[in-house]
């Protein structure tokens, strides 16, 4: 039989399912003393290169309150063509040609790929370009977007706005002559307002009772969505040829930026031309929005952009404002499945903090760096375009996702970047966890590894016991645009046994998932942030380990030194302390745009890329052996040996003091010390290997003993030593860290101490 995590590697690889629990207590009042939820990390579009989409229509249940698909869990009576569903027990008959083909597959996959009906629908790109940039970051920026037109396929649609003061809409059909809609910067504008100053209705022509009559068909009259292979010679000119924005900027002053009405104009440009389709809102700014709508910041130099401390002592003013302007953006988008990137380049803040829910709700990409020339920002751009073994984008649009549960199951919510499409049904449960009150939610746009947690409650009740051998059963149906302009539907259909918690809880103990479980909270945690006070966010962490180590520590009363977890949970305190220090949740030495950034990648991402963000890994390179993991703790750092820190924002390469000494020295020139040379080859190999395919590009850092940027692996290693017990060690190994956190070693005490506690 295989182990757990065994089982749990091959469902992952095959379905794209991570549960917490793998065993499932049978009754409500179990499930909460278990403390972390049954809950799933869920990839919806995991890539699976041996599931070539079947080319016919999943196979419904007939009531219409369940709708369920066809999948291995069902009951199948071959001879009379009829099947039970699993979820309602409703008995279908079945009357397809595919029958034979179609339950023969589906016996065998727990997921399945079915062609969806319906016309191709368009993939569609808008840019939208800041023109308050410096001459040189305009320059790469516009190579940037010419690169990327070579790179779309023929029959995608693209159009073009630019802002600075003044906003402008590119007209891309017309010949020969440059032509463009222009916007002032100020005015707000209804979404009715735009289409009719751009033409997109005919205000002449009436509907039924006196309404106006419907746009026509986009494709044909939209003069600012174009097909690449009509207008990629008059775009790449259009480019070339854009200009910083004309209007002096006074000294003292930031130059104004009009970023909240060129996002209401893309925005209401798709609503009135392709409501309902898939679309990419592109959007790339250099500096903070400073008038009109959704302002961060005014155009005073002496006034600096939101701290964190002014936003404490509410001193922000403009924030809660701009923050529901771009939140009511973000929802208009989301509802037309349209999502919207924002790569934002400059020194300063540029109000990723206001404008984050633009990306959030609709699935969009977030960049952040400090130019529009630098490779992390080009390699990252670059990337968005990246394709899969079959030369197709690694991308999907207008995403929805539909969860059905099996009777003693309810769905809470998700954590993800999706929107609630309030649908009702049978399985929603009344306790809310992140985005709940619904069985489906809207994903605008979807890549390989965007996964979502879902949140379930067990509803059955204690003294209603389930049937030996019973089985739970979630079903994921995600619909989706595919980048080949096809529909698709992909239904995952997974299965767990219940247990009776009572005299199976080692049993309950042994299936627990704690890497998954470490992710699945500390989302729960970084969603808890967005509306609560850091300080209680972590103390409510804290009290779920203690509640946890209690329920599952071996332990006497009152005595720390008994107490001994299981294999099972063993890593998951570490990984809960590593989440305390990170900066999802320690806003100190980041600032806020910052923080919304690694929030944002935190809650898109999938499991491993998740447990890199949390605890990072390190590697230790010297002349003893080839490369090794080692603990990430001062310890490690050791003056002979080179360190490679990935931290998934971060990639830094640490010189131990010796080590650097040498390099400075230059013996990596001379031929005697060939071996020297290699060793300080060897981790940037192994860093341009990761360089070349995370997504965003991580910022890359070559620092060693005593220099500043040494900061950045010092401030994540366990202090094990520090200023304060150094000399109590009596063994000189490792780096001492000027810090008063709290090492894992103090940590782990504090836990077992209260774990223990016949107090608590």
């Amino acid at each position: 039989m295989a182990t757990y995590q065994e089982f749990i590697q091959q469902n992952e690889d095959r379905d794209g399912v991570r549960f917490s629990w793998n065993l499932w207590p049978s009754s409500r009042l179990e499930a909460t003393r278990l403390v972390v939820p049954v809950s799933c990390l869920f990839t919806p579009l995991k890539e699976r290169p041996d599931l070539p989409p079947v080319q016919y229509e999943p196979v419904l249940c007939s009531r219409a309150n369940c709708k369920a698909v066809l999948n291995p869990l069902c009951q199948v009576d071959y001879r009379a063509k009829i099947w039970a569903c699993n979820f309602c027990f409703q008995r279908n008959p079945v009357s397809t040609p595919q029958w034979i083909k179609l339950s023969c597959r589906t016996k065998h996959y727990s997921t399945i790929e079915y062609r969806g009906r319906g016309p191709p629908n368009p993939l569609i790109f808008l840019y939208v370009v800041d023109t308050c940039l410096e001459e040189e970051d305009l320059q790469a920026l516009k190579e940037s977007l010419q690169m990327s037109l070579s790179l779309l396929p023929p029959n995608a649609l693209v159009g073009l706005i630019t802002f600075g003061r003044m906003v402008q809409v590119h007209e891309l059909s017309c010949e020969g002559i440059a032509k463009s809609y222009v916007f002032r910067g100020t005015k707000e504008l209804s979404s009715k307002q735009i289409q009719e100053m751009l033409g997109l209705t005919n205000p002449s022509a009436s509907g039924p009772q006196g309404r106006p009559a419907a746009p026509q068909d986009p494709a044909v009259t939209c003069r600012f969505l174009q097909p690449v292979h009509k207008v990629d010679m008059n775009l790449t000119d259009l480019l070339g040829e854009l200009q910083r924005d004309p209007w002096p900027v006074p000294q003292g002053k930031r130059p104004l930026r009009s970023t909240g009405i060129a996002l209401s104009i893309a925005v209401g440009l798709l609503e009135g031309t392709f409501p309902n389709t898939g679309a990419r809102v592109m959007m790339f700014m250099g500096g903070p929005p400073t008038q009109g709508p959704g302002m961060v910041v005014g155009d005073e130099l002496k006034t600096p952009i939101r701290s964190w401390h002014d936003i404490t002592k509410d001193n922000a003013r403009h924030l809660k404002k701009a923050t529901k302007y771009y939140d009511a953006l973000a929802n208009r988008a989301a509802v037309n499945g349209h999502s919207i990137d924002i790569y934002a380049c400059a020194l300063d803040q540029t109000g990723l903090l206001e404008m984050k829910c633009l990306s959030n709700l609709t699935g969009g990409h977030i960049a952040m760096g400090d130019s529009f020339n630098t490779s992390l920002f080009k390699q990252t751009f670059q990337r968005v375009f990246s394709k899969d073994h079959n030369g197709e984008f690694r991308m999907a649009f207008g995403g929805t996702l539909e969860v059905s549960t099996s009777r003693e199951l309810k769905v809470s919510g998700a954590i993800g970047p999706c929107v609630s499409l309030n649908a009702k049904g049978p399985c929603i449960s009344e306790n809310e966890v992140g985005v709940g009150g619904t069985t489906q939610w809207k994903i605008c746009s979807l890549s390989p590894s965007t996964t979502l947690v879902l949140y379930f409650e067990v509803v059955n009740q204690h003294n209603a016991p389930i049937p030996q051998g019973g089985r739970g059963a979630v079903q994921f149906v995600t619909q989706y645009q595919h980048s080949n302009t096809q529909r698709r539907i992909r239904v995952t259909t997974v299965a767990r046994n219940w247990a009776d918690a009572q005299s199976q809880i080692q049993h309950i103990e042994s299936s627990f998932d704690q890497e998954a479980s470490a992710v699945i909270m500390a989302r729960l945690g970084v969603f808890r942030a967005e509306s609560e006070e850091g300080p209680d966010v972590l103390r409510w962490l804290d009290r779920q380990l203690i509640r946890l180590c209690q329920k599952f520590g071996q332990f006497n009363k009152d005595d720390p030194t008994s107490f001994k977890l299981s294999e099972s949970l063993s890593l998951y305190p570490q990984f809960m302390f590593h989440l305390r220090r990170s900066p999802f949740l320690q806003v100190f030495n980041n600032s806020p745009d910052e923080c919304s950034y690694y929030r944002h990648h935190f809650v898109c991402q999938n499991l491993t890329q998740s447990l890199i963000m949390i605890q990072p890994i390190l590697y230790s390179y010297s002349f003893h052996g080839p490369p090794e993991p080692v603990l990430l703790d001062s310890g490690s750092i050791l003056p002979d040996r080179i360190l490679l820190m990935d931290t998934f924002f971060q990639l830094v390469i640490y010189h131990g003091e010796t080590i650097a000494q040498w390099r400075k020295a230059g013996y990596q020139e001379q031929p005697e010390y060939e071996n020297f040379k290699h060793l300080l080859v060897a981790p940037v190999d192994d860093a341009q290997e990761i360089l070349q395919t995370r997504f965003p590009m991580p910022r890359y850092i070559d620092t060693e003993h005593g220099g500043s940027q040494a900061r950045f692996l010092l401030s994540k290693v366990n202090p094990s030593q520090t200023h304060n017990n150094l000399y109590s060690w009596g063994q000189e190994t490792g780096a001492p860290i000027l810090t008063d956190d709290v090492s894992l070693q103090v940590f782990m005490d504090h836990l077992k101490k209260l774990a223990v506690s016949s107090a608590t």
